[in-house]
């Protein structure tokens, strides 16, 4: 633990499948303390205190709690807004899984509740703080392949029903492949590109039910889907580059990169946005490809780790983390709603288009949070010991 400082307090409302992910990186991270959990299934909520050392609560017990410094807000995409409004009306800071929220008026709402209390709302995703985003990024600033000029960003897959045990929310409104899987590339781009102005897409729903066959209370279940389950669209940036974003649920295979940036000098390619680490590899005009391995390897002197080998180079709650120092420091956080709103608001943007078939123009401009480098992110390790590969 850093000197003088003591980590945030957190309470967990929403105790689904990503919770275990946040309570198993915690020990990992020094700036966070996970206290309590609560979900509106109590058995859930019990299950996960069980398996963490921590306490299971009911919901409104765990807001009127006051040993209680921030929440962390797992609930579906459907009630994240109304959820971090309960949290905000408790005094509490919220950090909230991604999306932000289902509207623009609903950020509005949240951040005028925090400002009112002088408290913070962090949002996922925070994978563009991984190695991997922030070697892009860092290749990207450097001018390593020029000015980006266009691109591609790819989430193609057959859907949710197939391994996901309750994945009917995802074919609600809220859900679909922009609202679920865009976060991470819309963030990427904004990342290592700056802000996206204007948006035009096209979009249709691949099938009118989805059958589900993960084991889970739902299977043998047709579920039905009521929103696109294909979204393809053009991205606009005020850089100059132009990047095409294909989303889909409707791909029963692909051999698409996920994201791959083209510039006057050379291309990049870049790995899954929704993993922190991973193999990012640079072209030139001449020659082929250098590949850069970020699983457990710094982007930066000394080859040193970056938080540590962790399994998938999952850090999931690294956000969360990064808002408590900045909370301590009196500094604003990366993962705030000036990013996270910019990013939703491109999403929404995107849905629209696709309805109505015209051109959207972004409203906001957020500045790109600061890069976030390994000397900097190896300080929230709660093992301080620094390891150096041969």
């Amino acid at each position: 633990m850093r000197e003088n400082t003591k980590p945030l307090r957190v309470g967990v409302i929403g105790c689904g499948n990503i919770s275990d992910t946040y309570f198993t990186n915690g020990p990992l991270l020094q700036d966070i303390d996970y206290i309590a959990c609560a979900d509106l299934r109590p058995e859930a909520a019990r299950s996960k205190a069980a398996a963490y050392g921590i306490e299971a609560m009911e919901v409104d017990a765990l807001l009127a709690r006051d040993d209680l410094d921030v929440i962390l807000n797992l609930t579906i995409p459907a009630v994240h807004a109304e959820t971090s409004l309960r949290i905000l009306d408790a005094g509490k800071h919220v950090y909230t899984e991604k999306p932000l929220a289902l509207s623009l008026a609903e950020v509005d709402a949240m951040e005028a509740a925090a400002a009112a209390r002088g408290l913070r709302i962090g949002t996922a995703p925070d994978t563009f703080l991984g190695p991997a985003q922030q070697q892009a990024r860092a290749l990207v600033d450097a001018g390593t392949i020029g000015e980006v000029v266009t691109g591609l960003a790819t989430v193609l897959s057959h859907g949710m029903e197939d391994w996901h045990p309750s994945p009917d929310f995802f074919y609600r409104k809220g859900g679909g492949p922009v609202l679920d899987m865009g976060p991470y590339y819309i963030a990427s781009l904004v990342n290592m590109l700056g802000p996206v102005t204007r948006v035009q897409a096209s979009g249709r729903i691949g099938r009118r039910t989805r059958l589900v066959t993960a084991d889970g209370p739902l299977k043998g279940q047709s579920i039905p889907v009521e929103t696109f389950t294909t979204l393809n669209a053009l991205l606009s940036f005020e850089s100059g580059a132009e990047i095409t974003f294909l989303a889909s649920w409707d791909v029963a295979n692909s051999d698409l990169r996920p994201i791959e940036l083209h510039g006057t000098k050379g291309t990049l390619r870049i790995c899954d946005p929704n993993d922190f680490g991973g193999i990012i590899a640079q072209g030139d005009l001449v020659g082929g490809f250098t590949e850069i391995d970020t699983s457990t390897r710094a982007f930066g002197a000394n080859n040193r780790l970056w938080l540590g080998e962790f399994p998938f180079s999952c850090y999931r709650g690294l956000g969360l983390a990064e808002m408590a120092r900045a909370i301590s420091e009196g500094r604003a956080h990366r993962c705030d709603t000036e990013f996270g709103r910019h990013v939703l608001e491109v999403m929404l943007a995107i849905e629209t288009a696709a309805i109505e078939g015209r051109s959207l123009y972004i409203n906001s401009r957020p500045k790109r949070p600061a890069a976030f480098t390994p000397e900097e992110a190896i300080t929230f390790r709660a093992a301080q010991s620094v390891e150096v590969l041969p």
